[in-house]
């Protein structure tokens, strides 16, 4: 695609006028186009003034204790407050976390299901989400359960109840894709409230997630496809690791929430602890000496649960945290370690929970129903790491990357190193500060405690380790006591991310050579000539009758247009790219394709975007008459009346002389805009260097260069049959009229030599417009293209080519995973602009808000 700076229509407004009057005016839209959400947020804000929970009273004492909802409200006979219940927030936190729910869930299910369908079914879920919790905290409440029945008498307020089932209902309506995305991350979240947290609105959340999944699967289910109901690799390792993440994240939930009342809170202390609080020590340490063992090691426990050794407490989550970002993103090693620790945590739990069992009083009167709550919820939470045991066996193939051999030597010795370190470190320097140590230790005690101090504290005790022998005092053998723990784990857990992060051993599929072949024998689209640049990877197709030209930035396979190759061949050749991908574990992304590439990754269930508009002239009877190529005829006139001649050349084998002036004429121009040159589908210097690739300058009489433009050969059959323009540049003192007159000439030979057609290449970031109002995506690269006008005049560029009553065809962004998009834009804005300087970055930035008329109209020179 050519990239210039086109004329911008004057009577535009300046860009910051028009964004400052489209930041204006966005309350205004949204409002409009998302009534609901609005009047519901709302009513939440005033409700919560008007009882005054929107800043304090984090116990909700102010509201009325009628406005609730539960057990004993509908016992008494207080029906109403099935639904005033989801209009009240129990603090400041709750309703934050209420209003961006809302957001996030009603404004996308009024534009997908309409405002009154949307209310019917919030109310439903409201509504019927309590009912249903209520019934199932009677229903346990008669088999004898302690939870459910300690949460009878709470009353219930919030209006997730009634978000979460609208967003469980919604998945129906939406792709495969995100359909499994939203139902296991909410599905699992209601899940671990309720088992974690166990609040009677976690109870009445259940209710609503349950009618919310059923409404949605009997209104909008339907019959699935084959495609909907079959995974990808990266959608199958998305999630099991949610899978794998989620049994950290219920001890997380316990540990925020401060006062648990879940059945399962009772072991979040195996992944995230709480410590020993200094009530602990002194009952204690009351009545005992204070060097007896039951003391020192309450002591030593209250003082590793502060300062830098808290983090100790946190190693088992973050751990599972990180191994669920290895399965993520697919590798071996990472599904031998979550076996590994899953496994470990059953043997924990069960260990866990014989020392909770052995420490029941048999002579209490509850003793029965405490055993059989213990057992009943213990063997629950057993089961969750049995099941997703299961679960990575069953999915195992999904996980084959390998990191370098020598990336994971890299790991096991800096994991050792730092063991053997800080281990060297702790006995050597305790022993020097022996004497800080009450009591004080020997070299011996100092080994053996160096190991606890690497586990963190409840691990100790569920496995009856020997209680502590000593405790620091202060001063260095404090900070050793406190601090060997985090050291290790820090550099162990920081290795393994890196592991995990690290780029695998990648087998490629193609060679450059082998690609050329293909698009010399088959061709491709207009712009697949660009795939010959360097700095591509080539996917060939195991059939040899397609390739794709790819780069990987980050995660992200960014191809360079269509595949290419036997036009029988290109659009399965998207889908099999994509499985190739992802066994890589990259998210593809097909950028600038043609519509035909488009509809293949459409029929794969993908989304997209126009990103640019490519401009094609049919040369068979094109000729320059009549009203409408006037301005084309004036240049080709002043050209001859200025002695121009058009000489064409190859850029490898033309005169030093010429070359040199192109050298500087570019260099002129780029100097001139002061911003960085775009590269990835935008030629520059380097690719001049092709001796396919033909120049046409314009010369005077003198010598002098005014102009040139570059073409890139369309191939079929091994012959160009039509030819892509790529570089333009002009000089400053050119004269005026010199692309019209370049790009005229070249049309005219390339018809004399028989060509079919002549693309003047895609426009990036514009578009004609085509009726339809774009969507989210599309308006979003229409606004980034307009706040980009002033500096590269992408729009003035699509308007220049209009002088030559092209064809227009759309190119477009295609990509399986819309929750990929920052990470493709963050791709595509490397792929366009990979060296760019701090100054270059601050001249960009001044240039876009603008720095008066006289800028802003030098920044529109045509190339």
């Amino acid at each position: 695609m050519t990239a210039g700076d086109g004329s911008a229509d004057a009577a535009r407004p300046p860009v910051p006028t028009a964004v400052a009057r489209s930041v204006r005016s966005a309350p205004r839209r949204a409002v409009g186009r998302a009534p609901l959400t609005a009047g519901f947020v709302a009513v939440l804000l005033a409700v919560a003034l008007l009882f005054g929970t929107a800043g304090a009273d984090p116990d909700g004492r102010s509201r009325p204790a009628s406005a609730g909802t539960g057990v004993a409200a509908l016992a008494g006979g207080q029906w109403w407050t099935v639904v005033t219940y989801g209009f009240l927030n129990v603090g400041p936190s709750a309703l934050i976390l209420t209003v961006l729910l809302a957001l996030a869930v009603l404004g996308p299910a009024e534009r997908r299901l309409g405002v009154p369908a949307t209310a019917g079914l919030f109310l439903l879920c409201q509504v019927g989400g309590a009912l249903l919790g209520v019934a199932l905290l009677e229903l346990g409440t008669l088999g004898g359960d302690a939870w459910l029945e300690s949460d009878r008498g709470d009353r219930a307020v919030g209006a997730s109840v009634g978000l979460v089932g609208v967003a469980l209902a919604l998945s129906a309506r939406l792709s495969a894709l995100w359909r499994r995305r939203i139902r296991l991350l909410l599905g699992s979240g209601v899940v671990l409230f309720v088992l974690y947290d166990g609040t009677a609105l976690d109870v009445l959340r259940c209710g609503g997630a349950v009618i919310g999944c059923v409404t949605g699967l009997l209104v909008w289910g339907g019959r699935r496809t084959r495609a909907d109901r079959v995974a990808s690799h990266a959608e199958n390792r998305l999630l099991v690791a949610i899978a794998v993440g989620a049994s950290a994240l219920g001890p997380l939930i316990a540990f925020l929430t401060k006062a648990p009342y879940g059945p399962l809170s009772l072991y979040s202390d195996l992944f995230v602890g709480t410590g020993t609080g200094i009530e602990d020590v002194r009952n204690t340490c009351a009545g005992a000496a204070d060097m007896s063992g039951g003391c020192l090691q309450a002591r030593s426990e209250h003082l590793l649960a502060g300062g830098p050794a808290v983090l100790m407490l946190f190693v088992p989550a973050i751990l599972l945290l990180i191994v669920a970002e290895g399965l993520r993103r697919g590798r071996r090693f990472a599904l031998v370690a979550a076996i590994v620790v899953e496994a470990a945590v059953t043997l924990v739990t069960w260990r866990y929970t014989v020392r909770v069992l052995d420490g029941l009083d048999r002579s209490q009167p509850g003793y029965a129903d405490d055993h059989a709550f213990v057992v009943r919820y213990s063997a629950l939470l057993m089961a969750v790491p049995v099941a997703v045991i299961a679960l990575l066996l069953h999915k195992r193939r999904h996980f084959e990357l390998r990191a370098p051999r020598r990336t994971a030597l890299k790991l096991f010795g800096t994991s050792g190193l730092a063991f053997l370190v800080v281990g060297v470190a702790y006995v050597a320097f305790g022993a020097t500060v022996r004497e800080d140590f009450t009591p004080a230790p020997d070299l011996g005690a100092l080994a053996a405690d160096f190991t606890k101090r690497l586990v963190p504290p409840v691990y100790l005790g569920v496995f009856d380790a020997p209680p502590a022998r000593f405790i620091p005092r202060g001063g260095v053998a404090k900070t050793l006591y406190t601090w060997a723990g985090p050291v290790f784990w820090g550099v162990a857990l920081g290795g393994l991310l890196l592991v995990f992060r690290r780029s695998t051993v990648r087998s490629h599929t193609g060679t450059r050579s082998e690609a050329r072949a293909l698009l010399r024998t088959y061709g491709g689209s207009t712009l697949s000539y660009i795939t010959t640049w360097p700095g591509h990877q080539y996917w060939i197709a195991p059939d040899a009758r397609s390739a794709v030209a790819f780069r990987v930035i980050g995660k992200v396979a960014l191809t360079t247009g269509d595949p290419f190759g036997d036009p029988e061949a290109r659009a399965r050749g998207v889908a099999e790219f994509a499985k190739y991908c992802d066994r890589q574990g990259w998210s593809p992304c097909f950028y600038s394709v043609t519509a035909d590439a488009m509809n293949a990754a459409v029929r794969l269930g993908w989304s997209g975007a126009q990103v640019a508009e490519d401009t094609v002239l049919p040369l068979p009877g094109l000729a320059f008459s009549g009203k409408r190529w006037q301005d084309v005829r004036t240049a080709l006139n002043k050209a001859g009346r200025l002695g121009i001649t058009a000489v064409w050349c190859s850029f490898p084998t033309a005169p030093p002389a010429l070359r040199e002036q192109v050298r500087e004429l570019s260099h002129q121009w780029v100097l001139g805009k002061g911003l960085p040159e775009m590269g990835f589908t935008l030629g520059g210097l380097a690719e001049l260097d092709d001796p396919d690739v033909r120049c046409l300058l314009a010369v005077d009489a003198e010598g002098r260069v005014h102009g040139i433009t570059s073409w890139l050969p369309c191939y079929r059959e091994g012959e160009p049959v039509g030819w892509t323009l790529d570089f333009m540049r002009r000089g400053s003192d050119g004269f005026r009229g010199v692309m019209e007159f370049l790009i005229a000439t070249a049309a005219s030979r390339f018809q004399e030599e028989g060509a079919e057609f002549l693309s003047l290449s895609g426009a990036p970031l514009a578009r004609v417009d085509r009726g339809p109002d774009p969507d989210g995506l599309q308006r979003l690269l229409d606004l980034v293209g307009r706040t980009l006008e002033p500096v590269y005049g992408f729009r003035s560029l699509l308007a220049f080519k209009a002088k030559f009553q092209p064809q227009y065809h759309p190119l477009y962004i295609a990509y399986p995973d819309p929750a990929a998009l920052p990470a493709i834009t963050n791709a595509i804005s490397r792929a366009y602009l990979p060296r760019t300087s701090p100054a270059q970055l601050l001249r960009l930035s001044r240039r876009l808000v603008g720095r008066g008329p006289a800028e802003r109209t030098s920044a529109r020179q045509l190339p």
